[in-house]
């Protein structure tokens, strides 16, 4: 039989040899109640072994942990140089045809290459027209596994590389801590890892299954039998290679003719896009769209092949002779199908992106409160409303802080934020911060709107104060996004000391809040200001007292010299953090005079603290 008919002891029950003979051909052959189809209970024709569910089951959500881990790494990554490369190798359709036949060729997986373009397409780093591209290229490529099956007699398996990706990606993802520029490529490692060990997993909790699957058994049926058969074994199998290799040791040993192969070929290309599928579930728009286009792509392609099914045997039979030579010739149809597919999408891609993108929009989450039904025609409103709406700035992120500090927020609020009680659930602490920055953002776009209207000196620098105000809140929530690993460590050590420093920071968080809940309370402007004022001092004490215990303790030698050095740094910008969100209020609700009264009051304290220091050093 030659090497292609070694396979058959792998993926088809061995038949015997009467099976091949003229006066056994299905279409003679002499119906028995345990091979004919007609007469078998589905039970016996598709239950011939268990299904491993677990198995199946644990390999879908590894499969999906692994896609998630490789989007949001490559999302970390995606710098100037990053999206560069990505983007030269996928430029304009052509390009990006080109590099979807080629990488799928390499890595012998379709169903790999096109996961990996989600993932890109996902991350903002490809566009929509050029995943489309290198999807369609993705398709050629596969041909290249059936050429390989047709000459070889074997196959690269793609699932191979998920114990050597899982193990340097996790051994790195342990080693480099997440400041190391090491961090994220390990973490798309351990992805690539996850997603190979997930599609091996739901691949071999249904392989025994596939292979007592004995296709004499199917030989009565028409053609679109075999179609639905192709797609069902692949969407089992999770692999189009594997079915297609055992559509050709299956024709390579007489069990079925060649249109019947075609038509599974045709459906094992459908069948591949399950997996696509299954990679867009729960993403973004964007990668809803390149599972639909692959879809749709393979879908038609499929139906249009069917439909020729004869005129293509015909032109496939020109080339290589079906009789002499069937594995060689279905390897060639294999080819003509993907590229057929290829030349009728080529010209409709960026239509077919602009349609996905109709159908799939991008969706712009309103954040804002105040602002989405304000006008900016009328200057004395839209500043109000401004105002309010840097107010509900302020909230979201104090909730920021409170959850990065693990501290209960119905001690500081007893409602529900407007983030989440539109959303009807709580938001994580990553998706929190970046509605806070999108947040931001409108805000500065509705005051670049502002400022194009007619407006009076004295108003264009209320404003301006106003949005600085929205500055200092969104660098305030920087720092403590910037510091929290740290504070995770002290909570976690060994050292007392850094442990009551973790505790003492959460109280002086609250200690700032409570300040801040009564300060919005008061009503009388000059009970405001000095609140505000007090806070200040309150602040600076709390700081003083932490400069007097961390150096009390290093001169005892409790604490290392890098805890010494982690400690002063989360101080300070903690500090700085606290003091941005006092002086974003100061500019909202204080007058003109107040705020340079305010500000005047900090100078000569400042002026003060200095000197009392000089004078210190001063002394014998």
């Amino acid at each position: 039989m030659g090497k292609e008919g070694s396979l058959v002891q792998k993926m088809v029950h061995p038949c015997p040899k009467s099976v091949l003979t003229k006066a056994q051909t299905p279409s003679k052959k002499r119906r028995h109640p345990k091979t004919d189809p007609l007469l078998l209970s589905k039970k016996e024709l598709f239950m011939n072994d268990t299904l491993d569910l677990w198995k199946l089951l644990a390999g879908l959500a590894i499969f999906l942990y692994g896609m998630y881990l490789m989007e949001d790494s490559i999302k970390a990554m995606s710098g100037k140089a990053f999206r560069k490369m990505i983007r030269q190798y996928t430029t304009g359709p052509l390009r990006s045809v080109a590099s979807g036949a080629l990488v799928t060729a390499v890595l012998q997986s379709s169903a790999a290459v096109t996961l990996m373009v989600l993932a890109f397409v996902g991350a903002g780093v490809m566009t929509m027209e050029n995943g489309i591209g290198v999807m369609l290229g993705s398709n050629i490529g596969t041909s290249f596994t059936a050429w390989i099956l047709a000459i070889f007699g074997f196959k690269i398996k793609i699932a191979s590389f998920a114990l050597p990706l899982i193990a340097v990606g996790g051994l790195a993802f342990v080693v480099f801590s997440t400041l190391s520029r090491f961090f994220q490529p390990s973490r798309l490692l351990l992805g690539f890892g996850f997603l190979f060990l997930g599609l091996d997993y739901m691949k071999s909790s249904v392989e025994s299954y596939a292979q007592h699957l004995d296709l004499q058994h199917i030989a009565q049926f028409g053609l679109w039998f075999y179609a639905l058969f192709g797609i069902m074994i692949t969407a089992l199998m999770q692999s189009s290679s594997a079915s297609i290799a055992l559509v050709l040791t299956a024709l390579n040993s007489g069990l079925i003719s060649f249109t019947m192969a075609m038509a599974m070929v045709i459906g094992a290309n459908i069948g591949s896009t399950i997996t696509v599928l299954l990679g867009s579930i729960g993403g973004t728009p964007s990668k809803k769209r390149g599972g639909l286009s692959h879809l749709v792509f393979n879908l038609v392609t499929g139906v249009i092949a069917f439909m020729a099914i004869h005129p293509l045997f015909w032109l496939v039979n020109s080339f290589v002779d079906t009789t002499r030579n069937s594995v060689m010739a279905l390897a060639l149809f294999h080819t003509f199908f993907n590229v057929l597919g290829v030349l009728l999408f080529f010209p409709f891609i960026s239509r077919l992106a602009r349609l996905l993108l109709k159908s799939f929009p991008d969706h712009k989450e309103i954040l804002t409160e105040f602002l989405n039904n304000t006008s900016t025609a009328v200057a004395d409103a839209a500043t109000t409303s401004l105002r309010k709406e840097i107010l509900h700035l302020l909230a979201e992120c104090q909730l920021y802080n409170l959850r990065a500090f693990q501290i209960d927020e119905k001690l500081v609020f007893d409602h529900a934020l407007p983030f989440e009680k539109r959303a009807g659930r709580p938001c994580r602490l990553e998706e929190r911060y970046d509605k806070v920055k999108l947040l931001h953002g409108e805000i500065f776009e509705f005051y670049a709107k502002l400022l194009n209207e007619k407006l009076e000196e004295i108003e264009a620098k209320e404003l301006e104060r106003i949005i600085f105000a929205s500055r200092n809140i969104m660098n305030s929530i920087k720092n403590i996004k910037g510091v929290q690993h740290n504070l995770e460590e002290f909570e976690a050590a060994d050292n007392d000391f850094l442990n009551s420093q973790y505790t003492l920071f959460r109280r002086r968080l609250m200690e700032l809040y409570h300040d801040i809940n009564r300060f919005l309370e008061l009503t009388n402007p000059q009970e405001q200001y000095r609140a505000l004022l007090r806070s200040i001092m309150h602040l600076e004490q709390a700081d003083k007292r932490f400069i007097k215990e961390t150096l009390q303790t290093a001169a005892s030698g409790a604490i290392r010299e890098i805890d010494i050095a982690s400690l002063l740094m989360v101080n300070r910008l903690f500090n700085q953090a606290c003091r941005l969100q006092i002086f974003a209020l100061k500019d909202l609700l204080l007058s003109q005079e107040q705020i340079h009264d305010f500000d005047h009051t900090l100078e000569i304290k400042t002026f003060l603290d200095e000197e009392k220091a000089r004078q210190k050093e001063e002394e014998p």
